[in-house]
């Protein structure tokens, strides 16, 4: 299988099944001397980490990592990081009555069609629990942003699940880390929690999310033209996620109903260089950072495994029922959020090594002293 490698410059490649042995990442691209140890990277691992809560899987993981090339002194030395995470809690009797049987809303049975042959373990190479290799990578990145561009801070959190959405007048940053749900409405998200449990407990169900991601601190002039957009690199970053059917930058879709005086984000010239009255952008302009928050949404779809049963066939063409059973997340939502966040840091490091490369830091001044060329 091919196409398991995402970045230019700084660069990761994920492998790994479900109920193999391990997974993990290898990192290439990384600049020299950056500060490294496995501490940092567990950090965001333990975000994503299952069996945490009671609205999530229970599959019990300590997915602990291992740097097993790439530093010296605690020190990247550039060359490739490799990063291990081994499967302790595989439970792979749960898939043996789907061994010929393809389950409604899974890879099933695209990865048949393409392949021949897949691995009903979990999903094999299909599974979510390949996010947490990119999780891994992306502490790599934060770290390379940490050292290059310490005022960029990324947050991840859920605006959404089902029918149910929070109130953006309640929206409070302290409290996302408070709550299983990542969420910044904490009155909403103890309707989520009750909903959630109905769903898992009574109804059988599951259930989908929307995610946003908001990056700070970004410098201006990230990206680039036509096909080296920053946001079409997130757009795809954020799209390869397990589950992820949909994703916007700025107010996305809702642009359509706007016209073109709500849509322009005013400019004004302050203190320290252009302020923007509004971002409907996103963040991006022309494919390239404006220096505000960069925001990106992604809908996550229900989880496909759940123990309703659901009309299928099998391989041999004759109909029937899945029912899956096993350990499922009732909402997928809740672990995406740690992943999309990597997602992002993985994306910004390499544009802010892909703009070092091109531009070597140089920025066109803008005010009184403004001239006609770009001034470093």
């Amino acid at each position: 299988m091919s196409f398991n490698s995402f970045g230019h410059v700084f660069r990761f490649t994920t492998w790994g099944e479900s109920h193999g042995p391990a997974l993990g990442a290898v990192v290439d691209g990384c600049p020299p001397g950056i500060p490294l140890d496995e501490a940092m990277l567990q950090h965001w691992l333990d975000k994503r980490r299952p069996g945490q809560n009671k609205n999530t899987t229970q599959r019990q993981e300590p997915d602990a990592v291992e740097i097993l090339s790439g530093l010296y002194e605690g020190r990247t030395t550039g060359t490739p990081i490799q990063l291990l995470i081994r499967n302790t809690d595989q439970r792979s009797k749960d898939y043996g009555e789907i061994l010929r049987t393809f389950r409604p809303g899974h890879a099933d049975i695209t990865y048949h069609q393409k392949y021949g042959l897949r691995d009903p373990r979990g999903g094999g190479r299909s599974s979510a629990r390949e996010t947490a290799a990119r999780v891994a990578a992306g502490g790599v990145a934060r770290e390379v942003l940490r050292a290059l561009a310490p005022r960029v801070q990324i947050k991840g959190y859920m605006v959404q699940m089902g029918a149910k959405v929070i109130d953006r007048s309640r929206f409070d940053w302290d409290a996302i880390d408070g709550n299983d749900f990542w969420c910044p409405d904490p009155a909403v998200a103890a309707e989520w929690e009750d909903y959630l449990d109905y769903l898992r407990r009574k109804d059988h169900n599951s259930v989908g999310a929307m995610i946003e991601v908001v990056a700070r601190g970004v410098p201006a002039g990230l990206g680039a033209p036509v096909y080296g957009k920053l946001d079409s690199d997130l757009a795809s970053a954020m799209m390869s996620i397990n589950a992820v059917k949909g994703v916007e930058i700025g107010d996305g879709m809702a642009v359509a109903a706007l016209t073109g005086r709500d849509n322009a984000d005013e400019i004004f010239m302050g203190d320290d260089g252009p302020v923007y009255g509004s971002n409907h952008a996103g963040g991006i302009l022309g494919g390239i950072s404006t220096g505000q928050d960069i925001v990106v949404r992604f809908s996550i779809k229900p989880t496909s495994s759940i123990l309703s049963p659901r009309a299928s066939i099998t391989l041999e063409g004759q109909p029937t029922e899945v029912v899956t059973k096993g350990r499922h997340d009732p909402c997928v939502g809740i672990r995406a959020v740690p992943v999309g966040e990597a997602m992002m840091a993985l994306v910004l490091a390499d544009h802010l090594l892909l703009d070092r490369a091109q531009t070597g830091g140089v920025r066109g001044r803008i005010g009184p002293e403004a001239g006609d060329a770009p001034v470093g």
